[in-house]
């Protein structure tokens, strides 16, 4: 008979639990063996991958470019500032010792990755309720600036932890010690420590003292807070906490900490932007279409002289009137920008209105009509009417209100007679002026309406300035250029040629152009502008006195001037031949000196005026219903005189002067007659290379009435 089997006894409770834990423990282990071998090979695959030290000393953070002028000095240092690279062994042992207290104080013991820093930024984390310290050791801080970026994502954080222990497989502490203090940022544009030091206390990084090293490895955590370029009282209250953590990692001792006196450290002034930004932030766009490089730092050496873009900026500030911008545009006989001011001040407005701002021109645009008169067959001594003249009814005025009868081309160019230029427009073609104007230059739309002669369109002050270089250089073009030549690692990648192919105009019609610009200096509306040397030029004032300009050469240099307000409002007083023509001749007096003086091809020729005893009472007083208004030396009007006075004055002379002078007689004649674009009376005294003496009244008493010639030569 057979017996009733038992049933086993179910395990113990605990059993099963311990042999879970087992199991469990196992896999854990298990996955940990695979994840430490993932990670292992993840970190020699990137080693393996990683750089040379040798390339990592030299691979850039971004595109530094140092802009020099023609004498070598550098005028400005764009994008990030490297200094010099300083090895290891000449890097000061204060500085090494401040950045490993402060930043990472077990660096010579952790592996690329510090666990007991990881885990006091959880801790923190969990007591803040958000992130607060990071953990990072100086090896991770490495790899995120040579190549992660700053976001705060764990995928990031993991890719970190790899490279850094990659890079301490591959590197010494030493060698990455070194990388970090000479690539790393510490704000205001600089990176490594040489750059930081030689921007914040004027030297190189090889002799810092405690105190500035501790301000600059205080500005890791966050450049742009304690940057001394940005607060200066937040670096040294930085640095005062990078003093305390040397004294904790006894790399220093109390003493020397107290010794070190943050507050009495002198930092470097910042340097101001001055007015050469205009000329750096007008040529350097120009490197995108010169060359290709656009990673390794580049030397950029260009046309601009110091000594003339300070006469340049003076000139501008001292005579640009109240409320008024000026720029101004120098340039050589080749085309070399030597000068450019965008505006009274770069700080208060970037806006280049040498180069961006359009405005009229005013009469400066007569050089384009006489040009095509010129090229037509006109010569300076031919004759024609200044009479009223009505062209699709538009009738155009004299400044002066008056009409002068025959006059040569050379008398109209001289006193910029309106009446004569629509004249010549009508000949010659409004749309031949048109093709002329962007002939020589001018890059913005032009109309063909008949009042074009008189400068309608908007223009630009550098293209102004090189149509005038283009005639000073006998009529072959001038092109401007400010960039002569780029280097990049000490090797020259771009040098600027010269073209002198381009013939605008044929040689003479230049030397005739020449001529008139000549007498409009020396008699004409553009007195002001005279320097004790030949000097060529034509004044403009557009309508209702919003724009003001001189452009004119002497010895090789072209110089343009505008004046007006942003907001084109009028300026009380404001003539071409007034604050303009004064800032030419403030800028280009220094600007010559040192330039032989040189005559032009054709010797200027004074307009033949016919004198007669009673011009005063011929041409009779301004008044306000012709416009005729009289200006003070500053170009401001003067009150008006009634009937009463003016007689009163007939009959006993002047008040402020009752015995005046011939001469002086002359010159307020001369004021009368040219109108708003004549100078200030107490600049016509400058050397003009004529007897002074010898009277030159502006008009004719009777008109000679020649008709123009009907035979002369066309091309």
């Amino acid at each position: 008979m057979a017996r009733a089997r038992t049933p086993r006894s179910a395990p113990a409770p605990r059993s099963r639990w311990r042999r879970r834990i087992v199991v469990t423990l196992q896999i854990l282990i298990g996955l940990a063996v695979l994840a430490l071998g993932a990670l292992v090979i993840a970190v020699y695959v990137a080693r393996s991958q990683l750089p040379s030290f040798d390339e990592l000393k030299s691979s850039p953070n971004g595109q530094m470019i140092r802009v020099h002028a023609a004498d070598g000095s550098i005028i400005a240092s764009l994008g990030p500032s490297y200094g010099e690279w300083l090895p290891y062994a000449q890097i000061p042992g204060v500085m090494r010792d401040a950045t490993v207290a402060v930043e990472d104080r077990r660096f010579r013991s952790h592996p690329g990755v510090d666990p007991i820093g990881i885990a006091r930024s959880v801790q923190v984390r969990y007591e803040r309720g958000r992130w607060i310290q990071g953990g990072s050791t100086i090896t991770q801080q490495l790899a995120r600036n040579v190549f992660l970026n700053n976001q705060k994502k764990f995928g990031r954080k993991f890719r970190e932890w790899i490279l850094a222990l990659a890079l301490e497989r591959k590197f010494s502490k030493d060698q990455i010690l070194e990388l970090y203090l000479n690539k790393m940022y510490y704000g205001g544009g600089t990176y490594g420590i040489d750059a930081a030091s030689r921007k914040f206390f004027g030297h190189g990084a090889d002799r810092l003292s405690i105190a500035e090293a501790a301000v600059i490895a205080g500005l890791v955590k966050a450049p742009s807070n304690y940057s001394p370029t940005a607060d200066v009282d937040a670096a040294k209250g930085r640095a005062g906490v990078v003093l305390k953590q040397m004294v904790r990692a006894e790399v220093i001792t109390q003493g020397q900490a107290d010794d070190a006196d943050v507050d009495d450290l002198r930092l470097t002034p910042e340097k101001q932007q001055n007015s050469a930004r205009y000329f750096t932030d007008w040529a350097l766009p120009q490197l995108d279409t010169l060359i290709d490089e656009t990673t390794a730092p580049l030397e950029v050496w260009t046309t601009l002289d110091p000594a003339m873009q300070r006469a340049a900026d003076v000139a501008v500030r001292e005579n640009a009137p109240a409320g008024a911008q000026g720029a101004l545009v120098s340039l050589d006989r080749d085309g070399s920008v030597r000068a450019m001011v965008g505006g009274k001040d770069y700080v208060a407005s970037i806006y280049n209105r040498a180069t961006q701002a359009q405005r009229q021109p005013g009469s400066a645009f007569k050089l384009f009509v006489y040009l095509a008169a010129l090229e037509a067959g006109h010569k300076p001594e031919d004759s024609i009417v200044d009479e009223p003249v009505t062209i699709d009814g538009w009738s155009p005025r004299n400044d002066s209100r008056r009409n002068s009868g025959s006059v040569t081309l050379r008398t109209a160019f001289a006193y910029s007679l309106n009446t004569v230029a629509a004249k010549l427009g009508q000949e010659v073609g409004f749309a031949t002026i048109a093709d002329m104007a962007r002939r020589f230059g001018i890059t913005t739309p032009i109309n063909t309406h008949p009042a074009m002669v008189l400068g309608t369109s908007d223009v630009r002050l550098i293209d102004m300035t090189r149509a005038f270089a283009s005639v000073a250089n006998k009529g072959v073009a001038v092109t401007p250029y400010g960039i002569t030549r780029v280097t990049a690692n000490g090797q020259e990648i771009y040098r600027h040629e010269v073209d002198r192919s381009r013939v605008l105009v044929a040689p003479y019609v230049a030397a005739q152009m020449t001529d008139l610009l000549q007498t409009a200096v020396n008699t004409g509306t553009g007195r002001a502008a005279q320097i004790g040397r030949p000097v060529a030029g034509k004044t403009g004032t557009t309508t209702s006195l919003k724009d003001g300009w001189f452009l004119g050469f002497s010895s090789g240099l072209t110089t343009g001037v505008w004046m007006g307000r942003d907001d084109a409002r009028p300026i009380a007083g404001l003539h071409g031949g007034t604050a303009p023509a004064k800032a030419f001749a403030a800028f280009m007096k220094p600007a010559t000196a040192s330039r032989p003086i040189e005559q032009f091809e054709t010797q200027v020729t004074l307009p033949e005026w016919q004198l007669e005893p009673d011009e005063e009472t011929y041409f009779g007083q301004p008044d306000a219903e012709t416009g005729g208004q009289m200006v003070d030396a500053d170009g401001n009007p003067l009150p008006q005189q009634s009937p009463d006075e003016q007689a009163q004055e007939g009959e006993e002379g002047p008040r402020a002067a009752p015995t005046a002078q011939p001469q002086q007689q002359l010159d307020d004649l001369i004021d009368r007659v040219t109108g708003r674009d004549a100078p200030a009376r107490d600049d016509r005294r400058e050397p003009s290379g004529r007897d002074d003496s010898r009277p030159v009244p502006p008009v004719v008493r009777q008109p000679l009435q020649r008709p123009l010639q009907d035979d002369r030569p066309t091309q």
